[in-house]
């Protein structure tokens, strides 16, 4: 046995032996490996500890087929947004800067071992992001292609300060779409019911702020010309955040629609949130299932083009219009 293992490997030696649970353990034994010195003393120790997390980590999946095991995440919000990718790429830092939540965050491996949904806020709305735990040959969580399924919209977020950030992108996608879910970057149907589904995704080059990490953004964005929209981003320093919440708003492809009763001032701070393409009726159907049967007319205001024009049922709402309902 080696003895000059760090004091934080000693930590995380002592966790190991506290935990109860499977992910407990696993968690320890990735900062075991983190933090243990990487010599030549130290090989069969880590081949060790490997072993042990490989061997967690088949017996976790062979529970979860058995109990036919899957996670489902409530929606909240305007759109459920999943944010995927590799170990270390930076999800769960990411989240928390974009949501003002903090998440635990690490710089050792498979620090998420479970889906953590954060509202990140977008002018008068609210979106919610989930930090899924990382995929990776090594391992993936068997459910995790089914809540990339059932999302809005993906980010796939790549480290571009690794000298493997194409091959870190890759191989998400491969794993993802080797589980029948294709992320692409163009708008698709979102017919769920397919065996083979495709997915609208954007791919969020995380930690910009490090040496070097612009020129591979840019070739990167090369590479995925086309295929998949790329974002440079740094949780850690906050560059090109507020573009990233635009643009996860803009690819949701949603509306915000005011109410204004008749006589009274609009209620600006509750927007209704619709799919893009919405109709009066759709709207009138949501502030009361009774309203889209008996409404009359509708007056309208936005975008310059209106001025309480009415309107009938079938006008199709744009977005941060101001919309009277009368009975």
């Amino acid at each position: 046995m080696p003895t000059n293992l760090t004091p934080e490997y000693r930590k995380a030696e002592q966790e190991l032996k506290r935990a109860r649970s499977p992910e407990e353990k696993v968690a320890a034994l990735n900062l075991m490996l983190s933090t243990i010195p990487k010599h030549k003393g130290t090989e069969k120790l880590q081949a060790d500890i490997k072993r042990r997390l490989a061997k967690l980590r088949t017996q976790a999946e062979q529970q979860e087929k058995k109990r036919g095991f899957s996670i489902h995440v409530e929606r909240e919000g305007a759109g459920q947004v999943a944010v995927v990718g590799p170990p270390n790429a930076g999800k769960s830092r990411l989240v928390a800067a974009l949501s003002g939540v903090e998440l635990e965050v690490a710089d050792y491996p498979f620090t998420t071992q479970r889906p953590h949904p954060a509202m990140m806020p977008f002018e008068d709305v609210q979106v919610q992001l989930v930090d899924l735990p990382p995929v990776s040959a090594e391992h993936t969580e068997s459910w995790i292609p089914g809540i990339v399924r059932n999302a809005d919209l993906s980010l796939v977020v790549i480290d571009l300060s690794s000298p493997d950030a194409l091959e870190q992108a890759e191989e998400t996608l491969t794993i993802l779409a080797k589980n029948k879910v294709e992320l692409v970057g163009h708008v698709v149907d979102a017919d769920g019911s397919a065996s083979i589904v495709e997915r609208q995704a954007l791919l969020i080059g995380n930690k910009l702020d490090a040496d070097g990490a612009a020129d591979t953004a840019g070739l990167l964005a090369g590479i995925y010309d086309g295929r998949l929209p790329l974002r440079p981003v740094s949780a850690a320093r906050g560059d090109g955040l507020e573009e990233l919440r635009s643009q996860i708003y803009v690819l949701l492809r949603l509306v915000r629609v005011y109410s204004k009763p008749p006589h009274h001032e609009p209620e600006m701070d509750r927007p209704y949130v619709l799919p893009d393409g919405s109709t009066l009726h759709d709207f009138a159907s949501r502030v009361h299932r009774d309203f889209a049967d008996k409404l009359k007319f509708a007056r309208v205001w936005g975008h310059g083009k209106f001025d309480g024009q009415r309107v009938n049922k079938d006008h199709v709402l744009c977005d941060k219009e101001v919309v009277e309902l009368h009975m």
